[in-house]
């Protein structure tokens, strides 16, 4: 075959060394486009990297629920009425909806406001949020133990009065060098024993930061400081397979009835579907890729122009050339051979060099962006394989831009061509 002959590609050599200032530019356009879609697929997977950093491991199927005050009249209650979740409405909803995966009733105390703070360990002392929950919120939103554990249904069921503290708990309470597990502290008076030390994964705080958190059992926070049967709010999980939009609203639903609430009245209850807010994320995410294609595919498609115009140059330079072949037998395959050959190996090095050069500065980057869990910007890196197809329809791009030109020659007849100055 005509392409895997020597002298096929030694002419090839011989007209890309021939004009070496034209080829490199020519090049150079091809390069810089692939080099600049690596970079900005790098770009926009290191800002996807860090925005899904920040949600930590928190289950994307999850969603809130909390009260509100009432806008509508219902069955003789009056619009503005506050009401309460209980702890009726946990068994209610594990019965009546099936499409919950994981419940965590919360309850979070307010600060007292107590002289000092309203936890003590000896001569430190603090203001800190206190929650009340079940072993599930862990699995919901989970977090590092650093050290101990957190906390588990027995704990619950025995009204335990134990602790889990955030990292910045422990730094504020404790010495340095002193572990706090199975010391005291006093939560407004009330003894608790440290049991565990965690802090954040990501950076998704939903009702503040972690670090400066204690999470002690559900009941026991309800008995020990008067909060009844009072549930604060909810935590959800949907089973795999269901999405969390269609567990809400069969909660809200069931939540509106039992606490004689209007269908109508949407203020009521108020929420936060953790679901919907990673899809617009992911949606997001999308139409930056696209744009970035779009500009990227752009570059590239300016860089096959730019080859098809200094092709259809060679062949004007090389008119007398391809009149000659013409004249000594050379079929109109050989001539379109040699032309696409010259441009898809123009296309191949530049595409090559460009995509090296890009993947190597992001991995040459990347460990300056390895960040934290606080990060927005994370590990910038491009798909290879992403990056290998965009290659490949570039030479494919690079053999029509030689194509169009090879036709243009096979126009030439031999006779004009040899006379041609």
């Amino acid at each position: 075959m005509i392409l895997f002959e020597r002298d096929t590609w030694h002419e090839i050599y011989i007209s890309l060394k021939k004009n070496k200032l034209r080829t490199f530019l020519t090049g150079f356009g091809v390069s810089w486009g692939i080099f600049m879609l690596v970079l900005m697929l790098g770009a926009g997977t290191g800002l996807k990297n860090g925005v899904t950093a920040g949600f930590g491991q928190f289950a994307t199927n999850s969603f809130f629920v909390w009260t509100q005050t009432t806008t509508i009249p219902y069955k003789g209650f009056p619009r503005g009425r506050n009401f309460n979740f209980n702890t009726d409405d946990i068994k209610a909803i594990k019965e009546q909806v099936p499409e919950v995966g994981l419940l965590a009733p919360k309850l979070t105390a307010g600060n007292w406001g107590s002289e000092g703070g309203n936890v003590i360990r000896g001569k430190f002392n603090g203001t800190f949020t206190i929650n009340g929950d079940y072993p599930e919120t862990f699995l919901i939103d989970p977090v590092h133990v650093d050290a101990g554990r957190t906390l588990n249904i027995k704990d619950i069921d025995q009204n335990r009065k134990v602790a889990v503290i955030g990292i910045r708990v422990k730094e504020l309470l404790f010495e340095p060098n002193e572990d706090p597990i199975g010391e005291l502290i006093t939560i407004q008076g009330v003894y608790f024993t440290v049991i565990g030390i965690i802090s954040p994964k990501g950076n998704a705080n939903m009702n503040g930061d972690k670090k400066e958190m204690i999470w002690v059992p559900f009941s026991t926070l309800q008995q020990v400081f008067n909060y009844g049967n009072i549930v604060g709010y909810f935590a959800i999980t949907s089973k795999d397979h269901i999405p969390a939009s269609v567990a809400e609203a069969k909660v809200r639903a069931l939540l509106a009835e039992r606490h004689q609430i209007s269908p109508e009245d949407h203020m009521a209850l108020g929420g936060f579907n953790i679901e919907n807010e990673f899809n617009k994320m992911n949606g997001l995410f999308m139409a930056i890729n696209l744009i970035i294609w779009l500009v990227g595919s752009g570059t590239l498609m300016a860089g096959a122009i730019g080859i098809s115009n200094i092709m259809l140059i060679v062949v004007r330079e090389r008119t007398k050339e391809i009149g000659v072949r013409r004249a000594i037998g050379a079929t109109p395959r050989s001539i379109i051979v040699q032309i696409m050959a010259e441009s898809t190996t123009l296309t191949i090095v530049a595409g090559l060099a460009g995509m090296l050069i890009g993947v190597w500065i992001l991995e040459a980057i990347s460990p300056f962006f390895a960040g934290g869990e606080d990060s927005f910007f994370k590990n910038p890196s491009a798909d290879i394989g992403v990056v290998s197809t965009s290659l490949v329809i570039l030479v494919f791009a690079g053999a029509f831009a030689g194509f169009l030109p090879a036709r243009r020659a096979l126009k030439i007849k031999a006779i004009d061509a040899l006379r041609d100055e």
